[in-house]
């Protein structure tokens, strides 16, 4: 049985899927483990979009147990990362730039997508309830 060596690469075959990650068979008796974070550059939801039982994988040996003999394995560390597309210019809220100078809004009152678009809606929803309820009294009264 050979011993691996933290950051040397071996071939290996996928031999088990689950959905944290996948097993490698490294030689006849030695297997190690990639988890679904380590299998490729970028967000993996299914593993299975990605690997299938059978598969001959380069991985690199990321951390050997001593006691428990478990191996921790990375495809992805044997991969070149993806160049990152050139990020899109953001829009300014007042025509500024952030180095002063320009009528930006503090952040708090810059308008924002996301979490401030829920907020709206309460706001739009208990203000309606609030007239209906106001509505019913009425009625009530009457």
């Amino acid at each position: 049985m050979a011993n691996y060596e933290v950051g040397s690469i071996i071939e290996g075959k996928v031999t088990g899927i689950k959905p944290f990650g996948a097993f490698i068979a490294i030689d006849e008796q030695k297997q190690g483990l990639v988890h679904i974070s380590e299998v490729a550059h970028g967000f993996v939801k299914d593993i299975n979009d990605v690997l299938t039982v059978g598969d001959e994988v380069k991985v690199k040996v990321i951390s050997v147990d001593e006691n428990s003999g478990k191996i921790s394995l990375s495809i992805r560390a044997t991969q070149e990362a993806p160049a990152r597309p050139a990020s899109k210019p953001r829009p300014s809220g007042g025509g500024g730039s952030y180095g002063g100078g320009g009528s930006r809004k503090p952040a708090q009152q810059q308008k924002q997508q996301g979490f401030n678009t829920l907020e709206d809606k309460l706001k739009e929803w208990l203000k309606q309830s609030n007239e209906i309820q106001a509505d019913l009294n009425k009625r009530a009264k009457k």
